[in-house]
């Protein structure tokens, strides 16, 4: 049976499938994709030179079509989040894609002086330092925004399901924080979802920061999945958007570092998961979990959420998104990395909403340029940063400092000067200081 090619895909369309194709063969060339292409989409008409020119500008093969040695690199994969609407935070930057490597970023959509407010953003989910954890466990902190609530105010508010058989320790500022932390709370609430006291546990002694996320994480988007499709669209949407690279991807770039994966703990990590979110151990928590989570779980989320791999898949999720304070957020988490960053990341709400983050410019912006943050800490040396940002899939850092400093340390043999003196001469000329 023949199959008849009349639909002219677009170039969106084509790069889309065609990066896919080529993550999924690294050692394979042009015309292998092609091949693969067409048979993946039967209507399609599509020339072999038009997969060879899209392949070419995103670096995936050199020019006679080969493979690019790079394409051996594990990198982080991502998704663009069609449904985030900018405007709501700012409408002085927008959304960019680069190439499959470097996938998203933000840009300038207009000239920004240095100084200026870019936007404020509350997190889509709060795993907060464990100081804060802390505080909030002992009921002097928002359990939603982390604002501190030691003074007494008729306007802090308890857990409501918070009893004296069954306490619960989660305090809010507000009635606003005790209604906006129904989106994740009632599965992580002692008293609601006792199954989830052993995880949460085991992520504070661990003090693992990834996997108290990914239960916030899980928990919204459990609870969304029992409120109508349009709410559980929105979050489902932030999440598939996130840049990935799994716990089982990273293993590999610290195996190169002579660092072997603790797989003991993220089994460990996966049964209180479960235990947490699907199997409780007893028919009491059964039932308690049965009563939050009336509506059958979807089957696209069941297999995204409680599959090993894709419990792996999750932490590394978490790890690569998660602002240093331990927020996640929709428009931050398009930032990509300089070790010169021109935006600073700041907590400036403290009395109303310390979880808020507020963007400012560093330094002057022109239309197109990009907003950049740090992954590492920039008082590090060259070597140092270079591993910990290779840790994640990124490769080596070639941001303008990162390649100024590699300059001059190979001009110097290496012998005479460290990466790290090379760091320190250079920071005032790069604006570090």
């Amino acid at each position: 049976m023949s199959t008849s090619r009349n639909v002219i895909p677009t170039e969106d369309e084509v790069r889309k499938a065609a990066i896919e194709l080529k993550k999924g063969n690294p050692a394979s060339g042009v015309a292998k994709i092609h091949s693969l292409l067409l048979g993946a989409n039967l209507s399609w008409t599509v020339s072999e030179k038009r997969v060879r020119k899209i392949l070419q500008s995103e670096g995936l093969v050199r020019s006679d079509g080969t493979p690019n040695v790079t394409t051996n690199i594990i990198h982080p994969s991502f998704r663009l989040n069609q449904s985030l609407d900018i405007d709501k935070w700012t409408s002085r930057v927008e959304v960019k894609y680069f190439d499959a490597i470097k996938g998203k970023g933000l840009v300038a959509k207009e000239n920004i002086a240095k100084g200026d407010v870019l936007w404020k953003e509350d997190p889509f989910i709060l795993a907060p330092e464990w100081e804060m954890y802390d505080l909030q466990r002992a009921s002097e902190a928002c359990s939603y925004c982390s604002c501190i609530i030691r003074d007494q105010s008729p306007l802090h508010m308890s857990c409501e399901a918070s009893t004296t058989a069954t306490p619960c320790t989660a305090r809010y500022c507000n009635r606003l924080c005790r209604l906006q932390a129904e989106r994740t709370h009632p599965l992580l609430c002692s008293a609601r979802n006792p199954a989830s006291v052993p995880l949460l546990a085991f992520a504070r002694d661990a003090q693992w920061m990834a996997l108290h996320a990914l239960a916030q994480c899980t928990s919204r988007l459990l609870l969304a999945s029992q409120q109508d499709a349009a709410t559980f669209d929105l979050d489902w949407e932030v999440v598939q958007g996130l840049a990935e690279l799994g716990m089982e991807e990273r293993a590999q770039c610290l195996r190169e570092q002579g660092l072997e994966p603790d797989r003991e703990n993220w089994r460990r990590a996966f049964e209180l998961y479960l235990q947490a979110f699907k199997e409780p151990r007893t028919p009491a928590e059964q039932k308690k979990l049965a009563r939050v989570l009336k509506k059958p779980v979807p089957e696209e989320l069941q297999k995204f959420t409680f599959e090993y791999q894709a419990f792996l898949r999750g932490l590394g999720r978490m790890s690569l998104n998660l602002e240093a304070h331990g927020g996640l957020y929709r428009l931050h988490s398009h930032l990509n990395h300089s070790c010169t960053p021109n935006i600073s990341i700041r907590h400036l709400d403290q009395r109303t909403a310390l979880s808020r983050i507020t963007v400012i410019a560093k330094e002057d912006f022109e239309i197109g340029q990009e907003l950049l943050i740090t992954y590492t800490n920039p008082k590090n040396n060259l070597k140092d940063r270079r591993r910990r940002l290779s840790e994640w899939g990124f490769g080596p850092c070639q941001c303008e400092r990162c390649v100024a400093e590699e300059k001059v340390w190979k001009e110097s043999d290496g012998n005479t000067l460290e990466a790290d003196d090379l760091a320190d001469q250079l920071k005032a000329g790069l604006g570090v200081l």
